[in-house]
């Protein structure tokens, strides 16, 4: 396993849900698709293993049609695990000159496309992996790969760079990312705002068989009559639903570390903020920090659901929350530490079981108590006196060794868990 690390740029993504996994990465993939086959008249996508399970919820489809058009051919195969990673796809052409527009939907609809080609006219085929908050990877090829930027992965090794140098960890990033790092996050943390100022307005039904009715606007409503620690409580929840249903809907969110999962770290940064007036320039440090945290996890381990279940999401993310808040309330680099592997280790284990596809039932409410969650955390670490027996390098470890041990069925294919035993119109 290398010991370095990616940009927080790829971690943080900036993009549509509902799912960094299921629908930015197969967006991402048919974009790089498309640009290397402009002159094809048509597509076609195979989707395998959890991204054809949970797809058609995820807006997998959608997603691919929305950069190669209705000449595009969606084929589900669910029942195909790939070896590599759950979400695996394959995209294939035909090259020749461009058709009448108006045939496209005839000789090239969605519906008709393999009655009217065989199959030994679909050539290039390019198969690619969805691994996780956007990203992709091939099998066999560093084609897709972008350059290291940080010396370590292991926040042990990153702790000791920072007590040998008096840094802290958001000084770390600059270190390594640069000074530019500060205007990519500034962006970050302004999309991160806008989607919590957007879901406590947007009222009405999220889109999907649920009809789940949209909770963020009456639990902030209902939040400003309480007093002051039940309002507190009441008012981070509301924020991590406002951005986990702009997400289910479709909205602009950033992944943190994924879609699923990216209402946590914005409602806990957001309530800090907000409560207690920091500084924007203090909040994007918080922001570094939260980022080493969960790029540790997404190069050590997983940030994917279909691969390690959602302790890998949810978890993380509220692993990032916990170091955010501690390093905003004067933390030092052994307590931000702790905050961060209570935030994993009281995850470890949780399955991914989507109700019918769809980020919604359980995801939404996992991202509200895991921002509760991470607050517990900075306090818990704040009382402590920073000595605990497991790091969050070995939870990271534990995290991926028991996403590994998870049946399929409890990793986003929503055949097993709550996906299994609810359907819509059946009640509790």
């Amino acid at each position: 396993m290398k010991e370095t690390m990616k940009s927080l740029k790829e971690l943080f993504r900036i993009g549509q849900g509902p799912s960094s996994s299921h629908t930015m990465g197969p967006r991402f993939a048919a974009e790089k698709y498309l640009s290397e086959h402009p002159n094809a008249i048509c597509f076609r996508a195979t989707l395998y293993g959890s991204l054809a399970a949970t797809g058609k919820g995820h807006l997998t489809d959608i997603a691919i049609r929305q950069v190669l058009g209705d000449r595009c051919e969606i084929i589900w195969k669910p029942e195909i695990k790939p070896d590599f990673h759950p979400n695996g796809m394959k995209f294939e052409c035909i090259i020749g000159e461009n058709p009448p527009q108006k045939s496209w939907g005839t000789i090239y609809s969605v519906a008709s496309p393999s009655k009217s080609t065989s199959t030994s006219e679909w050539k290039h085929p390019w198969t690619v992996y969805s691994i996780g908050g956007g990203a992709l990877a091939e099998k066999d090829s560093s084609r897709l790969e972008t350059p290291d930027v940080y010396e370590y992965n292991r926040l042990k090794d990153i702790q000791i760079w920072c007590e040998q140098r008096g840094k802290t960890y958001w000084e770390y990033v600059e270190a390594c990312e640069g000074a530019e790092i500060w205007r990519y996050l500034a962006r970050v943390w302004q999309t991160m705002r806008d989607a919590v100022d957007r879901g406590l307005v947007h009222e009405g039904v999220l889109p999907g068989e649920l009809h789940l009715r949209r909770k963020a606007p009456d639990y902030f409503i209902r939040a400003t009559g309480y007093r002051q620690t039940l309002q507190s409580r009441g008012l981070v929840f509301s924020y991590a639903l406002a951005v986990s249903e702009e997400n289910a809907s479709g909205g602009k969110i950033v992944t943190a570390p994924t879609c699923g999962s990216c209402g946590v770290v914005p409602a806990v940064l957001y309530h800090i903020a907000n409560s207690r007036n920091f500084p924007e320039k203090r909040i994007l440090h918080a922001l570094a920090t939260a980022g080493l945290i969960g790029n540790i996890a997404k190069s050590r381990a997983s940030i994917s659901g279909a691969e390690c279940g959602c302790q890998a999401e949810v978890g993380v993310a509220c692993a990032m929350a916990a170091a955010a808040a501690n390093y905003l309330f004067g933390g030092t680099l052994a307590s931000i530490e702790y905050a961060a592997e209570m935030g994993l280790e009281h995850h470890l284990g949780m399955t991914c079981d989507p109700v019918c596809g769809l980020v919604q039932i359980p995801c939404i409410e996992r991202n509200a108590h895991a921002a509760a969650r991470a607050l517990d955390a900075n306090i818990y670490a704040t009382f402590a006196d920073g000595l605990h027996l497991i790091s969050y390098d070995k939870c990271v470890e534990v995290m991926k060794e028991t996403g590994q041990d998870l049946p399929s069925l409890y990793r986003e294919t929503s055949e097993g868990g709550l996906a299994k035993e609810y359907h819509p119109g059946m009640g509790s």
